[in-house]
Parts: structure tokens; C-alpha cells; sequence
């Protein structure tokens, strides 16, 4: 097989037709979302046929509600990237907008899954629905799959070893929490994110704590506070520290993401890094001056620099995915 490539439906090259594949959004590629991959997988390595994931872009619920947009755990890009790990030839983007929405169960088979991706078999998970009014479920899918010539697998929910049924919203709902360890376990991975370094107040630098400051969109819901973090720069992981939130101490403003970078002191600005969040130190306070900011901050980094030089936590996935 080619390298993974990650494609638009319109763009579809030969040799992701003709597969084994996966549909869903899969934001946030969880435990639940690998077994549906996984499960096409199997079956593609078995008939020796590509394996591949089908998902929509934007998310669904952006669409149908913009003035709610959806936390996002894992945007197009890094959910391509996520595939990719799980071990999948390549995945598919359908652009889903409203007119999209509107054809019928029986079209979207016919349009999409057959003609287009001339599919062989197909996994979805137990609660997949599709077509005008979610009237399409899985056992309209058998229905149509045996209508035209390709097999159906349905995944049911899974369940974490401490009895969770796993979910996006269960993943958001922990990070909002600050709860990190409950989120990996739901993951199967470290949640991370990638963002572009702005320009800060540069404060920091003036109390011994350059930042490299990122904004996130509005709709996250990361639990404000202080982290340890390793920050990916230019394919190189460093430990650090990180505040999200609005420095109360000072000026209490829009919530910006400040990572400060352990024994680096190179120029950030403009680059594009990626953060993975390890530990939760402590909520955000507001100091009676900067002086007693600066005792807790090199607390912070401290603690911080003592769990990640500990940590051995990482997972299969993290390790396919982040360069040691």
C-alpha cells in the first residue's frame, strides 16, 4: 500500500477504493472510536484490502448549531494523525453540510459508499446514524449492505475496565474537569493540541518565566489552571509547565494558554507546537503581588520538572504519534 493519505471524497484516489471501511466523526479517535477502526482493519488485512476511515467535516453539530460549536478533541488534521496510528491506509473526508444532510439513507449508500468508495465491508458503532433525519441505523445499513454486495459489522459500546462507556463528551467532560488521568483512560492516548505562538505582554520574561503563549479556541473547555506539559518543538519534545487561564493576578483578561519551557531559549514566535498536557498542579489564584507569584511559580516548576522527569506513562499510541 501507498503511504496514509488523508483525502477529500471528491479526491479519492484508486487505491483507498475497493476497502474495508470505518464511519463515524471519531473527534476525539477514543477507545470506542478504535475498536470501529480497528475492527476494518482486521477485516481489510484478512481479504488484503485497503482499510479506511470515513468521517465528516465540520463536525455535525457545528453545522446544525453554530451558535454551539462543539469542543473539539481532536481537529481534522490530528485526527488524520490518529488513524494513521491506529494503522489505517487512509482516511476519507466527507464535507457535511446542510444540504448534505437532506439525502436519504438510500442515497447516501448508493452516492457515497458505493459508487464512490465501491466499498467491500464496512464497521460502524452501535449508535451510528445517517441520512435525512438519522433515519439510516445500523440495521438499515445490513439491510442496504446486503441490497448491494458489501458485509456489515456493528461495534458495541465499550466500556473502560472501571465500567465507563466511552464518549467524546465523557473525554470533554474530564478535561473540563481537570481530571487528565480519567481522559487517557477514555482516550486510550494524552490528549494534546497544536496551536501558533503569539505575542504575550511579555511579562513573563521579566520575572524569570518566558511564556509561549498560544490561544485556544473559545468553545475549549480545559479546566483553568497550572499543568505540567511536554511541548513538542520542531519534532523535539521539552518538559514544561503551563497556566490556562486569565491571570487574575494581573489583569484578568481573555484566557490565554502560557507554557513556560524548561532550559529552552529559543524564538517561538509564530511557530507552531504542540502541547500534551501530563498532570494537573493547581487551580488559577490571583497573588497578593508578584513576589508571592513568583514563590508558587518555581513551586510549579518544581513539582513540575519532578513528575515529568518520573513519567512512564505513555501508550502505544502516544509513542506512534510523538517522537521520543
Amino acid at each position: 500500500m501507498p503511504p496514509f493519505q488523508f483525502v477529500d471524497r471528491h479526491s479519492l484516489p484508486p487505491s483507498l477504493r475497493g476497502g474495508a471501511v470505518a464511519i463515524g466523526n471519531f473527534d476525539g479517535v477514543h477507545r470506542g472510536h478504535q475498536a470501529v477502526l480497528e475492527a476494518a482493519l482486521t477485516v481489510a488485512r484478512q481479504r488484503d484490502i485497503p482499510a479506511v476511515g470515513v468521517t465528516f467535516e465540520p463536525h455535525p453539530r457545528d453545522v446544525f448549531r453554530p451558535e454551539h460549536p462543539v469542543f473539539r478533541l481532536t481537529p481534522a488534521p490530528v485526527k488524520a494523525r490518529l488513524v494513521e496510528a491506529v494503522g489505517l491506509d487512509g482516511l476519507v473526508s466527507i464535507p457535511f453540510s446542510s444540504a448534505f444532510a437532506t439525502q436519504s439513507p438510500e442515497e447516501f449508500v448508493e452516492r457515497v459508499l458505493v459508487d464512490e468508495l465501491d466499498i467491500r465491508h464496512v464497521v460502524v458503532g452501535w449508535n451510528f446514524h445517517f441520512g435525512q433525519g438519522r433515519h439510516g441505523t445500523p440495521q438499515k445499513l445490513r439491510e442496504l449492505g446486503e441490497r448491494h454486495g458489501f458485509s456489515v459489522d456493528v461495534i458495541a459500546p465499550f466500556e473502560t475496565e472501571d465500567g465507563y462507556t466511552v464518549s467524546s463528551s465523557a473525554v470533554r467532560d474530564r478535561l473540563a474537569e481537570g481530571v487528565l488521568a480519567e481522559a487517557t483512560g477514555l482516550l486510550g492516548w494524552h490528549w494534546f493540541f497544536e496551536g501558533t505562538v503569539v505575542d504575550g505582554d511579555k511579562r513573563g520574561r521579566t520575572i524569570g518565566f518566558p511564556t509561549a503563549n498560544i490561544r485556544l479556541p473559545p468553545q475549549v473547555r480545559l479546566s483553568e489552571g497550572v499543568y505540567a506539559v511536554f511541548a513538542e518543538i520542531d519534532g523535539i519534545r521539552h518538559a514544561g509547565v503551563a497556566s490556562w487561564g486569565r491571570r487574575p493576578t494581573f489583569d484578568n483578561g481573555a484566557p490565554v494558554f502560557e507554557t513556560f519551557v524548561f532550559d529552552f531559549s529559543g524564538d517561538l514566535y509564530g511557530k507552531t507546537i504542540t502541547i500534551m498536557p501530563i498532570a494537573y498542579l493547581r487551580p488559577e489564584l490571583k497573588f497578593d503581588g508578584v513576589a508571592a507569584l513568583i514563590e508558587q511559580m518555581n513551586h510549579d516548576a518544581e513539582e513540575g520538572r519532578t513528575l515529568l522527569a518520573a513519567f512512564d506513562g505513555f501508550t502505544a499510541l502516544d509513542r506512534a504519534l510523538w517522537r521520543p
